[in-house]
Parts: C-alpha cells; sequence; structure tokens
C-alpha cells in the first residue's frame, strides 16, 4: 500500500505492523515507524498491536476533509486478540505539502469497559531513521514543554534534561504526569510537538499533535547510538465503556529544512487552520499590579498608578490596567474581598473605563486555596488523588493547593459564574486566567470517561462562552494545546522576577539551576525559544516588563529583558510602581512603544538549549533592514560578534550598524565582522543593519524606538534635501543617525531649527524634542 505526493511516500506492508515515509526532496531521508495501543482490556494490561498485524478491510478516501486540509487517506482496520475492540489506523497525505497525518480510533463492541492508557503513533526505533547522508552527523532535539512555565529548548547529544529537586512543590505546574522524564544524557522528553534535527545536513523530523482536544500528546527521543523518536496519546486509564469509541487528535511528521528561516512554519500553520486561531486583537499594552506589589495590594494603589498612567499617556501610552492576584481573600473565594477592596473591584473597573483605559482582572478560576470557604462548602466539587484525599496542584501561596473537579456540573459552573461576573457585571474587558493547568492534574475525575485533556478543554471552552467572543483572554499556566482558538494570548515561559536566578530564601542557593521557578532568567529562556508561536497561535505573552532600579537585577539585564520582549513582538506590560519610577527607566519602556508585533527569527533556535542570536526583518518606506541581537548569557564578560554568516545574511554586500543602547556606529562584512569587547554578564548588543551604499543618503537609527527605523513614518529623498516624517504616536525626545553622501549645512523640525553635528565619515546626528508627527528636513 503506498500513498504520495511531490513530497512524500508513505507506504504499508500488510503483513508487519510498520509503516514508511520517505522524502522526495532530501536525499536519504527517511524513516520506519510503527503503531502501539496499551490499554487493560477483559481483566488484563495488553497491548493490542504486535510486531505482525491482521488487516481485516481497507478503505481508501481521496479527499477528505480534516479542517487543516484535503487529506488522501487509508484506513485500516486491525484485527485484535479481542474480538469486541475495534481498531482503525487512519494515515494520509495533504496533496500540496510535505506532511504525513495519522490517527488512532478505538472502539468497544464488547460488555465490559476498557481502560486506555496509551495510544501511540509513531515508534522509530535504532537504526530506523535517516536524515541525510552524513559521515558525522550533529544531532539535537527541540522539547517544547507542557504549560506555560515549563522549560523549552534545544538539547544536543551529551546533554541531560533538567530533574527538579522541588518535585512535589512544582511538578504539577510544568510536568505532564505521563511524559517520561530522564536522568541519563541523551534522553529527552516533550509534550505535543518536538523537532529532531541533524545539524550538518541542516534536515529536521518534525511530530506533533495537530490539536490536545483528545489526548495529551507526549514525546520521547534517543540521541545515541542512533536516534529514536516515539510519540503518543495519554490515555490517562479513562473508561472506554461498552458501544463507545475513541479517536485520538491527527497527529503529524513532515521532513523540514533547517535552513529556511521558520523550520516550525508549515507545522504551525496547519494547527493554527485546524483551531481557528483568534488573530483578530492588537497587542496588549499596559500596567499590571503584580510585580511590585504582589499581594499586598489596595485599591488606593490602584488608583495611584491609574493616575500615573493617565499622566503618563503622551509619553508612555498604557491603554490597559489590569488588576492581578490580591484583591481577593483567598483564591476560590472569588467574591470575597480584603479589607483593602472594600466595595470589590467593580468600581475600579468602572473608573478605569471611564479613563477610557481597558480594565483587566487576574483570576484563577481552577484552583483552590486550602483555607478558602469553597474547600469547607463544597469538598464535592474538588478533585481527589487515587487514595481518596484531595489532590495537589503543587505548591502556591506558601501552601499545598486544591484544585476543582470540571467534571462535577456545579464546579463547572461556579467556575463560569465567576467568569461571567467579572465580565458582565463587574466590567472587566481583559482577563487573565492563571494556573489553568489545575483542572487537568492526574486524580479521579467524577466522570471517569474523560481524559484530563478533555476536561481541560471542555472547561476552556466553558469559560470562553461565559466570558463572551469579544473579551481578550490570556491564559497562564495552562497547557498549551488546550487553549489553541480559545485564547487571545497565551504566556510562553516561566514568571519573570526581581532576581536574575530564582530566589526563595532560605534556600535560594539550593535552587539556581532550577529551569521553571521565577526569575528572570528562565523568563527569558522561553521567550526565545517560543518566540515562533507568536501570531501563529496566539499573541505571546512573555510576562511583564521591570525596570525600576530597586531590584536586583542591573542594567545590562533590564536590557536583556527589553530586548527580548520588544523584538519577539509579544504583549507589553509593564509592572513597576509607575509614580517611583525614574526618568531614565520610564525611557526604557517608551522605547519599546509602539510594539514592532512581527515574529521574529532565532538563528540558533535548534542548535543550542539558550539561544542567543534573534533576527527581524523590518520595512517602511526607509526600505529594507535587520534589526539582530547577541545576548552573553556567561556570568562573565565576554565579547559578542555580529557577521553576516551568522545571521543568514547575504554575504556580498558592506553594511552599516548601530547599536542601539550605546548608538555606537559601524560597518559589517563577510571578513569584518562588527564586534563589541567585554560585554558584561547577561547583557545584550543589539543592532540595526542597512546595506552600505556609498552614494545614497541612508538612515542608520535611532535611540527613539528599539527597531531604529519603525519611528519613521515617510521618507523623501531628493537633490541634497532628505525630508522624513518622525511617527511613534507618543512624544519622541532623542537622537538619530544619517549617512549623507554630501555635507550637510542645516536641519529643521518643521519651522525650528534644531542640532546637527557630523561625526565624520558622513555621518550626522540630529538632536530632537517633540518630534512626533513632524517632518525633519536635512538640507546639504
Amino acid at each position: 500500500m503506498k500513498i504520495e505526493n511531490e513530497f512524500l511516500a508513505l507506504i504499508f506492508t500488510e503483513k508487519f505492523a510498520t509503516f514508511e515515509l520517505r522524502s522526495k526532496i532530501f536525499p536519504e531521508t527517511w524513516l520506519k515507524s510503527s503503531f502501539e495501543i496499551q490499554c487493560h482490556c477483559e481483566g488484563q494490561d495488553t497491548e493490542l498491536i504486535e510486531d505482525f498485524w491482521s488487516i481485516s478491510k481497507i478503505e481508501h478516501l481521496k479527499a477528505v476533509n480534516t479542517g487543516f486540509g484535503f487529506l488522501e487517506i487509508e484506513i485500516l482496520r486491525i484485527e485484535t486478540e479481542f474480538r469486541n475492540v475495534e481498531v482503525n489506523i487512519r494515515v494520509g497525505l495533504e496533496k500540496k505539502q510535505g506532511m504525513a497525518f495519522s490517527q488512532l480510533e478505538m472502539i468497544n463492541h464488547g460488555s465490559l469497559p476498557i481502560f486506555i492508557d496509551q495510544l501511540t503513533l509513531l515508534k522509530i526505533k535504532e537504526d530506523s531513521l535517516s536524515l541525510g547522508r552524513s559521515r558525522k552527523p550533529d544531532y539535537t532535539f527541540y522539547s517544547n514543554g507542557w504549560t506555560s512555565w515549563s522549560n523549552t529548548g534545544t538539547f544536543r547529544q551529551g546533554d541531560k534534561q533538567h530533574t527538579t529537586l522541588i518535585g512535589r512543590f512544582q511538578n504539577p505546574q510544568i510536568i505532564n504526569p505521563d511524559t517520561l522524564r530522564h536522568k541519563d544524557g541523551d534522553h529527552f522528553s516533550g509534550d505535543m510537538f518536538g523537532l529532531l534535527c541533524e545539524n550538518t545536513q541542516k534536515i529536521g523530523l518534525l511530530a506533533g499533535f495537530i490539536s490536545q482536544e483528545m489526548h495529551f500528546g507526549s514525546l520521547e527521543t534517543a540521541l545515541s547510538p542512533t536516534p529514536s523518536l516515539s510519540m503518543w496519546a495519554n490515555g490517562d486509564h479513562a473508561r472506554l465503556d461498552p458501544g463507545e469509541s475513541i479517536r485520538t487528535d491527527w497527529a503529524c511528521l513532515s521532513f523540514v529544512d533547517l535552513n529556511e528561516n521558520q523550520p516550525l512554519e508549515i507545522y504551525l500553520n496547519t494547527v493554527a487552520k485546524a483551531n481557528k486561531i483568534r488573530s483578530e486583537i492588537s497587542v496588549p499594552v499596559g500596567w499590571c499590579s503584580w510585580y511590585h506589589f504582589y499581594q499586598n495590594i489596595t485599591q488606593e494603589d490602584i488608583e495611584a498608578n491609574l493616575t500615573s498612567v493617565l499622566a503618563l499617556k503622551d509619553r508612555v501610552p498604557l491603554p490597559l490596567l489590569q488588576i492581578d492576584d490580591g484583591f481577593e481573600t483567598y483564591p476560590g473565594d472569588w467574591f470575597d474581598f480584603v479589607p483593602g477592596f472594600p466595595e470589590g473591584v467593580m468600581p475600579l473597573a468602572t473608573q478605569i473605563s471611564k479613563s477610557d483605559l481597558i480594565p483587566g482582572l487576574w483570576l484563577a478560576p481552577f484552583i483552590v486555596h486550602p483555607k478558602a470557604k469553597l474547600v469547607k462548602e463544597h469538598p464535592e466539587w474538588l478533585l481527589r488523588d487515587e487514595n481518596g484525599k484531595l489532590a495537589s496542584a503543587g505548591f502556591v501561596w506558601n501552601t499545598f493547593t486544591y484544585a476543582l473537579d470540571l467534571t462535577h456540573p456545579e464546579a463547572l459552573d461556579y467556575a463560569c459564574d465567576v467568569i461571567r461576573t467579572a465580565v458582565k457585571e463587574w466590567g472587566f474587558e481583559y482577563l487573565k486566567l492563571d494556573f489553568l493547568y489545575a483542572a487537568a492534574l492526574k486524580g479521579q475525575y467524577q466522570d471517569p470517561t474523560k481524559t484530563r485533556a478533555q476536561v481541560l478543554r471542555n472547561g476552556l471552552e466553558a469559560l470562553r462562552h461565559a466570558a463572551g467572543p469579544n473579551t481578550v483572554m490570556l491564559a497562564c499556566g495552562c497547557p498549551l494545546g488546550s487553549a489553541l482558538g480559545l485564547f487571545d494570548a497565551m504566556r510562553i515561559g516561566a514568571d519573570v522576577s526581581g532576581y536574575w536566578e530564582p530566589h526563595f530564601p532560605p534556600v535560594s542557593k539550593l535552587l539556581t539551576k532550577e529551569v521553571n521557578m521565577p526569575s528572570a532568567r528562565n523568563a527569558l529562556q522561553n521567550i526565545l525559544t517560543r518566540a515562533p508561536l507568536h501570531r501563529q497561535w496566539w499573541i505571546n505573552d512573555p510576562d511583564c516588563l521591570l525596570v525600576r532600579p530597586d531590584t536586583k537585577l542591573n542594567l545590562p539585564e533590564v536590557q536583556s529583558l527589553a530586548t527580548a520582549i520588544g523584538m519577539t513582538g509579544g504583549s507589553l506590560l509593564v509592572s513597576d510602581d509607575l509614580p517611583s519610577l525614574p526618568e531614565d527607566r520610564l525611557r526604557i519602556a517608551q522605547v519599546l512603544l509602539p510594539v514592532i508585533d512581527q515574529q521574529a527569527q532565532i538563528c540558533d533556535l535548534f542548535e543550542s538549549h539558550t539561544p542567543s542570536l534573534i533576527r527581524l526583518d523590518l520595512e517602511n518606506p526607509l526600505g529594507l533592514w535587520h534589526l539582530l541581537a547577541v545576548f552573553n548569557w556567561k556570568d562573565h564578560p565576554a565579547d559578542l560578534e555580529f557577521s553576516p554568516q551568522k545571521f543568514n545574511l547575504p554575504l556580498d554586500p558592506i553594511y552599516w550598524c548601530r547599536e542601539f543602547w550605546s548608538g555606537e556606529i559601524g560597518k559589517m562584512g563577510t571578513s569584518s565582522p562588527f564586534n563589541f569587547e567585554n560585554v558584561p554578564p547577561h547583557g545584550v548588543r543589539v543592532i540595526a543593519v542597512r546595506q552600505c551604499q556609498p552614494a545614497l543618503p541612508t538612515y542608520l537609527g535611532s535611540d527613539i524606538h528599539l527597531s531604529q527605523g519603525l519611528e519613521i513614518g515617510e521618507w523623501r529623498s531628493n537633490e541634497r534635501i532628505i525630508s522624513l516624517r518622525i511617527e511613534v504616536g507618543r512624544s519622541a525626545d532623542g537622537h538619530i543617525n544619517i549617512y549623507l553622501p554630501w555635507e550637510a549645512s542645516e536641519a529643521w523640525l518643521d519651522q525650528r531649527s534644531c542640532s546637527i553635528q557630523s561625526k565624520g565619515q558622513g555621518i550626522y546626528n540630529i538632536d530632537l524634542e517633540d518630534a512626533d508627527g513632524k517632518w525633519l528636513s536635512i538640507i546639504g
């Protein structure tokens, strides 16, 4: 049996329980894989598909509309030792792209329930995968974590995947219990999707699930001596009753070119299409109360910062004002308020709306504090573990927490009532919904026929219905695939912090290597490694920007955080006490506005666990330019190098370069990199790069906006006259740099003369004040 298109050939053998997938694009690129089903059937644990299979029926369908494409499909009905269990395997190709798809279905025709543990859609053993011809292959594995906070990155041969010292405290929040974790080297796992790379030939095998509505998906690989890869749907020991059936979410495979700017794009686009991604809203920009006040917040604190937001709106426009945790007595008792909010939060929502700002509110509808009244009043709403005790949702608020069992109708109704009240009665237009993983803990659900993925997906769908289609919703602490198509934005990394490394006295020194705990270092990790998801699945939420000087972050670390947030295009929420913010630190937030909102290319994403190279290709009336960043993740000063080769730029041109934070200007070529010496630990250099054309005037950049170009709305170049219009939608003070092939004599901002200085080699510096919306003219 064979299905093929111009990209792939999918081949089945009727005797052996395997299939082959061969690339028609990449030479010597193929895989051989099998299916497995592990379940409890007729009183025994069993594997339904053995090494040999018996196919009782084959059905061929030519154009099946799946919601993400029209597939040519083979349906194989597999006979098992249990006559009352029907297994169907669907495999197919989409005609117009190089992606193969598969799905498993089980039907219980018997009189006894079946308990499903694992449905494996990919099992590539050692020596069953070839990614091109290479004498010395260099394998890596890009591992995506389960939830918002789960560490994501690429592992090399010889690496070890992180194991935590605080599993009981943290694992419920970050680890899918059915995704294995290994302590030995070269053995890695991930969730929903992953990419196995051969970096010598630049060929990758992408494997993933198209959705996570039915099951959570897990992956596991060993990179040596030769790569193996498995991918399965978590059955969660869910009960399949007589007469019932279940299908996995569609799984997919694709061989991808690692030289492409976005190798994940074919997969991300397919997932977006299948899940009808919400893409209409603009990037949230605003102020959040959490990282200055934490839970020690009052109505007066919110009002003081509202006053500051309004006072600063011409300089730093922050249209969203989000109240975070601290207004409620205990999470779970959402209609009871602390004394600092004597009238609740509704008056604040009204006040914010009347100020022409967007009122936002933090809620955690699925998690419950042990001191909440709900625990005593409705114990039947809470999820229990296999021993009948209340299931732990992990250590939060300095205590072990509980979770609602959303298969209990009243528990789900309560969660929805909280959301409905916040939107329709209190008047909030933006909701940050946190700790959503709590709906997907391992436990004894009141409806044992549901998988954890089904419980969470049903819960999130109910929340969206309660909020209505126009409420902007951010998912946080959420398994990524569960929120697809329902939420507008997704937290994609660990919480930020005023500390570079995890800080939790008195055991901080023991926690420095914890990769999922709150810290600036850990937040930056996933800001980079999940950058490709922005505007593909949602708006990426990198967590808040902290710029105040009284944290334990030094200026280079603050600049690194600002650069990563600004260049990757996601939400921008400042979380400092605005009335006490110094002018120079306020400036760091200002230069990120308006947000760039474009998908960045992480050039070394599949080569190292913590990438250090970002590239943004930008274009406007100035023409095309590139914004490039290199980070120094070391704990000591280091030299940083920019070169065309490193960022996959055309090799022939010579480029003008301007570094944003220092204003340093230079040139870069293939044999003459642009270097920076002794960059501080955890620091960054970010340069605007434009082709050097000696006969043409060239805009080099400014300190007005991080992009060093998007601040220019119009550009006109005539003989010995340059005219450009500054457009940032806020006050614009600073200086710009321009290269001119002729000598400049004067500069005017509308009708006002402004200072212009020659820096040599045709480079000029022009100082600007109150420049937004005005024309700058430079005359020779």
